[in-house]
């Protein structure tokens, strides 16, 4: 793991590789945000689908997993005489950034604590060392 670790911050990380690594994305997922992000007015799964050269329902379930992480905003449009469909654009980038930089402080939060159970484990005066410890 800390090769693998190592590895990602001796690259230079672009946005999209952040968000890569951040939220597990895909291909289709970072191609679909990178034409949003582009986009000057929200756009249809239609409009996106066509856009990216991927099948409607591809493309929906990749929008599905960009406003699960909360990277796209979903908007209701109506239609004049009733009935509506719906436009997607990205989340506000600062929010993005802001939900990035708290992800990235539960992650320090989370090894620093690690790193306290195993100077605890392992440290001067511990006296259980048979184990390694647990993987997270």
């Amino acid at each position: 793991m800390v090769e693998a670790l190592n590895r990602h911050l001796e690259r230079d990380l672009e946005c999209e590789t952040l968000l890569e690594c951040l939220y597990d994305l895909n291909e289709l997922d970072r191609h679909c945000f990178r034409v949003l992000s582009k986009a000057e007015d929200p756009l249809t799964v239609d409009e996106l689908a066509d856009s990216v050269d991927r099948e409607r329902s591809t493309v929906y379930r990749s929008v599905q997993r960009l406003l699960q992480f909360g990277l796209v905003r979903k908007e209701q449009v109506n239609y004049d005489r009733g009935g509506y469909y719906h436009v997607y654009r990205i989340t506000d980038p600062d929010e993005i950034a802001d939900e990035m930089q708290a992800k990235l402080n539960d992650w320090y939060a989370q090894i620093g604590y690690l790193i306290g159970r195993f100077r605890e484990k392992y440290g001067e005066g511990s006296d259980d060392t048979a184990s390694p410890p647990p993987v997270t």
